[in-house]
Protein backbone atom coordinates (compact mmCIF):
# COMPACT_ATOMS: atom_id res chain seq x y z
CA UNK A 1 0.00 0.00 0.00
CA UNK A 2 1.26 3.23 -1.25
CA UNK A 3 2.24 5.68 1.74
CA UNK A 4 -0.70 8.30 1.48
CA UNK A 5 -2.97 5.45 1.36
CA UNK A 6 -1.66 4.05 4.67
CA UNK A 7 -2.17 7.92 6.10
CA UNK A 8 -5.42 8.58 4.73
CA UNK A 9 -6.78 4.85 5.77
CA UNK A 10 -6.04 6.13 9.25
CA UNK A 11 -7.07 9.22 9.37
CA UNK A 12 -9.93 10.10 6.82
CA UNK A 13 -13.08 9.03 8.67
CA UNK A 14 -15.83 11.54 7.76
CA UNK A 15 -17.01 11.86 3.89
CA UNK A 16 -16.02 10.00 0.96
CA UNK A 17 -12.33 10.53 -0.50
CA UNK A 18 -11.08 8.71 -4.05
CA UNK A 19 -7.53 8.60 -4.99
CA UNK A 20 -6.54 7.43 -8.30
CA UNK A 21 -3.10 6.39 -8.36
CA UNK A 22 -1.54 7.69 -11.69
CA UNK A 23 -1.04 3.53 -12.99
CA UNK A 24 -4.86 3.55 -12.68
CA UNK A 25 -5.75 2.47 -9.46
CA UNK A 26 -7.95 3.43 -7.11
CA UNK A 27 -8.42 3.33 -3.64
CA UNK A 28 -11.86 4.35 -1.21
CA UNK A 29 -11.72 6.62 2.11
CA UNK A 30 -14.16 7.18 4.83
CA UNK A 31 -17.27 6.85 4.86
CA UNK A 32 -20.43 9.11 3.53
CA UNK A 33 -21.20 12.24 5.02
CA UNK A 34 -24.42 14.14 4.29
CA UNK A 35 -22.34 17.70 5.37
CA UNK A 36 -19.50 16.28 3.21
CA UNK A 37 -18.92 16.56 -0.59
CA UNK A 38 -17.40 13.72 -2.15
CA UNK A 39 -14.48 14.11 -3.59
CA UNK A 40 -12.19 11.95 -6.42
CA UNK A 41 -8.24 12.86 -6.63
CA UNK A 42 -6.00 12.12 -9.44
CA UNK A 43 -2.37 11.80 -8.90
CA UNK A 44 -0.90 12.56 -12.19
CA UNK A 45 2.54 10.69 -12.30
CA UNK A 46 4.23 7.97 -10.13
CA UNK A 47 5.76 10.43 -7.78
CA UNK A 48 3.29 12.87 -7.10
CA UNK A 49 1.47 10.79 -4.45
CA UNK A 50 4.65 10.09 -2.66
CA UNK A 51 6.03 13.75 -2.92
CA UNK A 52 2.41 15.30 -1.27
CA UNK A 53 2.84 12.22 1.60
CA UNK A 54 6.73 12.96 2.70
CA UNK A 55 5.78 16.75 2.98
CA UNK A 56 2.41 17.83 3.87
CA UNK A 57 3.28 20.92 4.61
CA UNK A 58 4.47 22.19 1.16
CA UNK A 59 3.36 19.10 -1.23
CA UNK A 60 -0.12 19.22 -1.38
CA UNK A 61 -0.16 22.72 -2.40
CA UNK A 62 2.89 22.79 -4.81
CA UNK A 63 0.97 19.44 -6.35
CA UNK A 64 -1.76 21.11 -6.92
CA UNK A 65 -0.61 24.17 -8.47
CA UNK A 66 1.91 22.13 -10.76
CA UNK A 67 -1.54 20.14 -11.95
CA UNK A 68 0.48 17.10 -10.28
CA UNK A 69 -2.84 16.28 -8.28
CA UNK A 70 -5.97 16.77 -10.04
CA UNK A 71 -9.45 17.22 -8.67
CA UNK A 72 -11.96 15.19 -10.73
CA UNK A 73 -15.00 15.52 -8.57
CA UNK A 74 -15.21 18.28 -6.54
CA UNK A 75 -13.21 21.27 -6.71
CA UNK A 76 -9.73 22.26 -4.10
CA UNK A 77 -12.24 23.59 -1.66
CA UNK A 78 -14.31 20.60 -1.47
CA UNK A 79 -11.02 18.55 -0.89
CA UNK A 80 -9.71 21.32 2.07
CA UNK A 81 -12.78 21.02 3.42
CA UNK A 82 -13.14 17.14 3.56
CA UNK A 83 -9.28 16.78 5.06
CA UNK A 84 -9.96 19.65 7.85
CA UNK A 85 -13.36 17.85 8.91
CA UNK A 86 -11.28 15.17 9.70
CA UNK A 87 -8.86 17.56 11.89
CA UNK A 88 -10.87 19.84 13.04
CA UNK A 89 -9.37 22.15 15.67
CA UNK A 90 -11.92 21.44 18.47
CA UNK A 91 -11.04 17.96 18.30
CA UNK A 92 -8.33 18.53 19.88
CA UNK A 93 -5.83 16.64 17.45
CA UNK A 94 -3.34 17.43 14.93
CA UNK A 95 -2.87 14.95 12.41
CA UNK A 96 -1.87 17.07 9.23
CA UNK A 97 1.42 18.04 10.23
CA UNK A 98 5.24 17.30 9.22
CA UNK A 99 7.58 14.77 11.07
CA UNK A 100 8.86 16.49 13.67
CA UNK A 101 12.90 17.14 12.10
CA UNK A 102 11.15 19.01 9.40
CA UNK A 103 9.31 21.02 12.21
CA UNK A 104 12.29 21.98 13.83
CA UNK A 105 14.00 23.05 10.71
CA UNK A 106 10.55 24.72 9.43
CA UNK A 107 10.60 26.25 12.85
CA UNK A 108 14.25 28.07 12.64
CA UNK A 109 13.67 28.46 8.77
CA UNK A 110 10.88 30.67 9.41
CA UNK A 111 12.12 32.67 12.73
CA UNK A 112 14.81 33.73 10.38
CA UNK A 113 12.65 34.58 7.78
CA UNK A 114 10.50 36.30 10.32
CA UNK A 115 13.09 39.31 10.75
CA UNK A 116 11.29 41.66 9.17
CA UNK A 117 13.98 44.76 9.15
CA UNK A 118 12.95 47.55 6.68
CA UNK A 119 14.04 46.37 2.91
CA UNK A 120 12.58 43.07 4.00
CA UNK A 121 9.23 44.06 5.02
CA UNK A 122 9.00 46.46 1.69
CA UNK A 123 10.18 43.19 -0.71
CA UNK A 124 7.89 40.50 1.08
CA UNK A 125 4.69 43.81 0.86
CA UNK A 126 5.00 43.50 -2.68
CA UNK A 127 5.43 40.08 -3.28
CA UNK A 128 1.81 39.96 -2.42
CA UNK A 129 0.22 43.34 -2.35
CA UNK A 130 2.07 44.78 -5.88
CA UNK A 131 -0.01 42.51 -7.90
CA UNK A 132 -2.43 43.08 -11.16
CA UNK A 133 -4.95 45.78 -10.20
CA UNK A 134 -7.54 43.68 -11.64
CA UNK A 135 -6.96 40.59 -9.50
CA UNK A 136 -7.63 42.24 -6.74
CA UNK A 137 -10.46 43.92 -8.53
CA UNK A 138 -11.91 40.54 -9.47
CA UNK A 139 -12.80 39.33 -6.05
CA UNK A 140 -12.61 41.93 -3.95
CA UNK A 141 -15.72 44.40 -3.00
CA UNK A 142 -15.64 47.79 -4.89
CA UNK A 143 -14.07 49.01 -2.02
CA UNK A 144 -11.24 46.48 -1.68
CA UNK A 145 -10.89 46.07 1.74
CA UNK A 146 -8.91 43.04 1.87
CA UNK A 147 -9.08 41.70 5.26
CA UNK A 148 -12.11 40.29 7.34
CA UNK A 149 -15.49 41.11 6.67
CA UNK A 150 -17.92 41.86 9.39
CA UNK A 151 -21.38 39.61 8.56
CA UNK A 152 -24.09 40.54 10.91
CA UNK A 153 -25.96 38.46 8.32
CA UNK A 154 -23.87 35.53 6.96
CA UNK A 155 -26.08 35.56 4.46
CA UNK A 156 -25.79 38.71 3.33
CA UNK A 157 -23.87 40.16 0.68
CA UNK A 158 -19.49 40.85 0.84
CA UNK A 159 -20.32 44.86 -0.04
CA UNK A 160 -22.80 44.98 2.51
CA UNK A 161 -20.55 42.96 5.34
CA UNK A 162 -17.14 45.39 4.29
CA UNK A 163 -19.26 48.63 4.98
CA UNK A 164 -20.15 46.90 8.41
CA UNK A 165 -16.69 46.23 9.32
CA UNK A 166 -15.58 50.07 8.68
CA UNK A 167 -18.63 50.83 10.80
CA UNK A 168 -17.45 48.08 13.65
CA UNK A 169 -14.04 49.66 13.61
CA UNK A 170 -15.01 52.99 13.27
CA UNK A 171 -17.32 52.83 16.45
CA UNK A 172 -14.73 51.51 18.26
CA UNK A 173 -12.40 54.77 17.70
CA UNK A 174 -14.87 57.11 19.33
CA UNK A 175 -13.85 59.74 16.95
CA UNK A 176 -14.45 63.05 16.51
CA UNK A 177 -13.93 65.45 13.68
CA UNK A 178 -11.11 67.30 15.08
CA UNK A 179 -8.90 63.90 14.74
CA UNK A 180 -6.28 63.38 13.15
CA UNK A 181 -5.95 59.08 12.41
CA UNK A 182 -2.98 57.42 11.43
CA UNK A 183 -3.85 54.68 9.46
CA UNK A 184 -1.03 51.88 9.54
CA UNK A 185 -1.29 49.59 6.21
CA UNK A 186 -3.98 51.69 4.81
CA UNK A 187 -4.07 48.85 1.81
CA UNK A 188 -5.43 51.05 -0.92
CA UNK A 189 -7.48 53.32 1.52
CA UNK A 190 -10.73 52.41 1.78
CA UNK A 191 -10.92 52.79 5.84
CA UNK A 192 -9.08 55.97 5.42
CA UNK A 193 -11.51 57.74 3.22
CA UNK A 194 -14.08 56.29 5.02
CA UNK A 195 -13.29 57.67 8.38
CA UNK A 196 -12.90 61.28 6.62
CA UNK A 197 -16.62 60.87 5.16
CA UNK A 198 -18.15 59.96 8.13
CA UNK A 199 -16.19 62.26 11.09
CA UNK A 200 -14.08 64.96 8.47
CA UNK A 201 -11.22 63.96 10.69
CA UNK A 202 -8.06 64.00 9.22
CA UNK A 203 -6.09 61.01 8.14
CA UNK A 204 -2.83 59.94 7.23
CA UNK A 205 -2.24 56.55 5.66
CA UNK A 206 1.20 54.60 5.28
CA UNK A 207 2.03 51.27 2.98
CA UNK A 208 4.99 49.55 1.85
CA UNK A 209 3.14 48.71 -1.80
CA UNK A 210 3.73 51.04 -4.44
CA UNK A 211 0.46 49.49 -6.13
CA UNK A 212 -1.57 50.45 -2.89
CA UNK A 213 -0.51 53.86 -2.52
CA UNK A 214 -0.89 54.86 -5.99
CA UNK A 215 -4.61 53.85 -5.91
CA UNK A 216 -5.03 55.02 -2.90
CA UNK A 217 -3.86 58.51 -4.08
CA UNK A 218 -5.74 58.37 -7.01
CA UNK A 219 -9.18 58.01 -4.96
CA UNK A 220 -8.33 60.70 -2.60
CA UNK A 221 -7.96 63.08 -5.34
CA UNK A 222 -11.11 62.01 -7.22
CA UNK A 223 -13.26 62.31 -4.07
CA UNK A 224 -11.80 65.83 -3.65
CA UNK A 225 -10.07 65.16 -0.06
CA UNK A 226 -6.49 65.36 -1.02
CA UNK A 227 -5.68 67.88 1.41
CA UNK A 228 -7.62 65.88 4.47
CA UNK A 229 -6.59 62.10 3.36
CA UNK A 230 -3.09 61.83 2.75
CA UNK A 231 -0.96 58.36 1.78
CA UNK A 232 2.56 58.06 2.45
CA UNK A 233 5.37 55.24 1.28
CA UNK A 234 6.57 54.55 4.63
CA UNK A 235 7.90 52.23 7.09
CA UNK A 236 5.86 52.59 10.56
CA UNK A 237 9.29 52.85 12.36
CA UNK A 238 10.14 55.67 10.43
CA UNK A 239 6.87 57.43 11.41
CA UNK A 240 7.00 60.71 13.12
CA UNK A 241 4.04 63.45 14.41
CA UNK A 242 1.70 62.89 17.12
CA UNK A 243 -2.15 60.90 16.11
CA UNK A 244 -5.17 60.91 18.14
CA UNK A 245 -6.40 57.83 16.82
CA UNK A 246 -4.63 55.27 15.41
CA UNK A 247 -5.87 52.15 13.40
CA UNK A 248 -4.57 48.74 11.95
CA UNK A 249 -6.10 46.34 9.66
CA UNK A 250 -4.84 43.35 8.47
CA UNK A 251 -1.16 44.43 8.81
CA UNK A 252 0.05 43.12 12.17
CA UNK A 253 0.37 39.64 10.59
CA UNK A 254 3.47 41.20 8.86
CA UNK A 255 5.15 42.81 11.84
CA UNK A 256 6.80 39.65 13.13
CA UNK A 257 7.05 38.47 16.50
CA UNK A 258 10.77 40.02 16.84
CA UNK A 259 9.23 43.63 16.61
CA UNK A 260 6.05 42.94 18.51
CA UNK A 261 7.23 44.94 21.23
CA UNK A 262 9.21 47.64 19.30
CA UNK A 263 5.20 48.32 17.12
CA UNK A 264 3.49 48.83 20.63
CA UNK A 265 6.64 51.28 21.55
CA UNK A 266 6.12 52.86 18.35
CA UNK A 267 2.11 53.61 18.49
CA UNK A 268 2.39 54.74 22.15
CA UNK A 269 5.04 57.50 20.64
CA UNK A 270 2.92 58.35 17.93
CA UNK A 271 -0.83 58.40 20.40
CA UNK A 272 -1.15 61.57 21.80
CA UNK A 273 -1.89 61.53 25.98
CA UNK A 274 -5.08 60.64 25.13
CA UNK A 275 -5.27 58.94 22.13
CA UNK A 276 -6.82 55.30 21.49
CA UNK A 277 -5.64 52.40 19.05
CA UNK A 278 -7.80 49.82 17.11
CA UNK A 279 -5.87 47.05 16.10
CA UNK A 280 -7.59 44.09 13.96
CA UNK A 281 -5.15 41.14 13.14
CA UNK A 282 -5.70 37.21 12.58
CA UNK A 283 -4.55 35.23 15.31
CA UNK A 284 -4.10 31.68 16.75
CA UNK A 285 -6.72 30.33 19.29
CA UNK A 286 -3.71 28.28 20.36
CA UNK A 287 -0.13 29.11 21.00
CA UNK A 288 2.76 30.31 19.34
CA UNK A 289 3.12 28.15 16.25
CA UNK A 290 4.75 29.05 12.64
CA UNK A 291 3.59 29.69 9.21
CA UNK A 292 2.94 26.87 6.89
CA UNK A 293 5.50 25.84 4.61
CA UNK A 294 3.15 26.74 1.25
CA UNK A 295 1.93 30.07 2.68
CA UNK A 296 4.90 31.36 3.48
CA UNK A 297 6.70 30.70 0.06
CA UNK A 298 4.20 31.42 -1.95
CA UNK A 299 1.70 33.49 -0.68
CA UNK A 300 3.18 35.73 2.83
CA UNK A 301 6.81 35.52 2.91
CA UNK A 302 7.34 36.79 6.30
CA UNK A 303 4.31 36.45 7.43
CA UNK A 304 2.97 35.17 11.05
CA UNK A 305 -0.36 35.30 12.64
CA UNK A 306 0.10 35.41 16.25
CA UNK A 307 -1.23 33.63 19.75
CA UNK A 308 -3.13 35.88 21.76
CA UNK A 309 -0.22 35.38 24.19
CA UNK A 310 1.93 36.59 21.96
CA UNK A 311 0.70 40.06 21.26
CA UNK A 312 -0.04 40.23 25.45
CA UNK A 313 3.24 39.95 26.06
CA UNK A 314 4.47 42.52 23.28
CA UNK A 315 2.19 45.49 24.61
CA UNK A 316 3.04 44.54 28.30
CA UNK A 317 5.13 47.98 30.03
CA UNK A 318 4.65 49.56 26.58
CA UNK A 319 2.25 52.16 27.97
CA UNK A 320 -0.80 50.96 26.75
CA UNK A 321 -4.15 50.27 28.39
CA UNK A 322 -6.20 47.28 26.52
CA UNK A 323 -9.28 49.15 26.92
CA UNK A 324 -11.26 46.08 24.79
CA UNK A 325 -10.49 42.84 22.91
CA UNK A 326 -12.79 41.37 20.57
CA UNK A 327 -12.77 37.64 18.57
CA UNK A 328 -14.33 37.17 15.68
CA UNK A 329 -14.31 33.70 15.09
CA UNK A 330 -16.52 32.81 11.91
CA UNK A 331 -16.45 35.93 10.07
CA UNK A 332 -13.54 35.72 8.28
CA UNK A 333 -14.49 32.26 6.97
CA UNK A 334 -17.84 33.68 5.70
CA UNK A 335 -15.31 36.59 3.84
CA UNK A 336 -13.34 34.17 2.27
CA UNK A 337 -16.38 31.76 1.01
CA UNK A 338 -17.31 34.73 -0.80
CA UNK A 339 -13.27 35.77 -2.21
CA UNK A 340 -13.25 32.35 -3.47
CA UNK A 341 -16.32 31.95 -5.21
CA UNK A 342 -15.36 35.22 -7.01
CA UNK A 343 -11.94 34.12 -8.22
CA UNK A 344 -13.49 30.73 -9.21
CA UNK A 345 -16.12 32.88 -11.22
CA UNK A 346 -13.37 34.99 -12.90
CA UNK A 347 -10.83 32.06 -13.84
CA UNK A 348 -10.95 32.97 -17.38
CA UNK A 349 -9.71 36.51 -16.70
CA UNK A 350 -7.28 35.41 -14.08
CA UNK A 351 -5.68 32.69 -16.74
CA UNK A 352 -5.49 35.59 -18.79
CA UNK A 353 -3.80 37.72 -16.54
CA UNK A 354 -1.26 35.53 -15.09
CA UNK A 355 -1.78 31.07 -16.35
CA UNK A 356 -3.41 28.53 -14.93
CA UNK A 357 -0.98 27.55 -12.18
CA UNK A 358 -1.37 30.96 -10.88
CA UNK A 359 -4.95 30.79 -10.88
CA UNK A 360 -4.73 27.12 -9.36
CA UNK A 361 -2.26 28.84 -6.21
CA UNK A 362 -5.09 31.68 -5.87
CA UNK A 363 -7.96 29.22 -4.96
CA UNK A 364 -5.46 26.94 -3.40
CA UNK A 365 -5.05 30.07 -0.77
CA UNK A 366 -8.28 31.27 -0.31
CA UNK A 367 -9.50 27.83 0.03
CA UNK A 368 -6.79 26.54 2.23
CA UNK A 369 -7.41 30.10 4.58
CA UNK A 370 -11.09 29.40 4.48
CA UNK A 371 -11.09 26.05 6.12
CA UNK A 372 -8.29 27.43 8.64
CA UNK A 373 -10.86 29.84 9.89
CA UNK A 374 -14.47 27.57 9.52
CA UNK A 375 -12.25 24.10 10.95
CA UNK A 376 -8.55 25.18 12.35
CA UNK A 377 -7.06 27.49 14.81
CA UNK A 378 -7.49 30.23 12.95
CA UNK A 379 -9.66 33.84 14.22
CA UNK A 380 -9.35 37.49 14.03
CA UNK A 381 -8.88 39.54 17.07
CA UNK A 382 -9.52 43.18 17.15
CA UNK A 383 -7.64 45.05 20.46
CA UNK A 384 -8.48 48.66 21.32
CA UNK A 385 -6.03 50.16 23.50
CA UNK A 386 -5.78 54.05 24.74
CA UNK A 387 -3.03 55.77 26.38
CA UNK A 388 -5.84 57.41 29.42
CA UNK A 389 -8.74 55.28 31.34
CA UNK A 390 -10.55 58.23 31.34
CA UNK A 391 -10.96 58.87 27.07
CA UNK A 392 -13.64 56.29 26.59
CA UNK A 393 -16.88 55.87 28.06
CA UNK A 394 -16.93 53.18 31.12
CA UNK A 395 -19.64 50.57 29.26
CA UNK A 396 -19.40 49.43 25.82
CA UNK A 397 -22.93 50.52 25.06
CA UNK A 398 -21.25 53.91 22.46
CA UNK A 399 -19.64 51.23 20.41
CA UNK A 400 -23.33 49.32 19.68
CA UNK A 401 -24.64 53.20 19.49
CA UNK A 402 -22.34 54.38 16.96
CA UNK A 403 -21.69 51.27 14.67
CA UNK A 404 -26.00 51.83 14.51
CA UNK A 405 -25.55 55.01 13.56
CA UNK A 406 -22.98 54.80 10.72
CA UNK A 407 -24.44 51.85 9.27
CA UNK A 408 -27.96 53.31 9.41
CA UNK A 409 -25.54 56.60 7.11
CA UNK A 410 -25.09 54.43 4.52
Amino acid sequence: MALIDLFLSRFVKRGELTIVHADGTRRAFGAPDPDIRPVTVRFADKGAASFVARHPDLGAGEAFMDGRMVVEEGDILDLLTLIKENDRWEAGRVNLRPSLPRRALGAVTQRINRVNMAKRSRRNVAHHYDLSRRLYDLFLDADRQYSCAYFTDPAGSLEQAQADKKAHIAAKLALRPEHHVLDIGCGWGGMALYLNEKFGCRVTGITLSREQLALARERAEAAGVADKVKFELIDYRHMTGRFDRIVSVGMFEHVGPTHYPAFFAKCRELLTEHGVMLLHTIGRVGGPGVTDAWTAKYIFPGGYNPALSEIIRAYENKGLMIADIEVLRLHYAHTLKAWYDRTVAAKTEIVALYDERFFRMWTFYLAGALTAFSHGSLVNYQFQFTRDRHELPITRDYMLEGERMLRASE
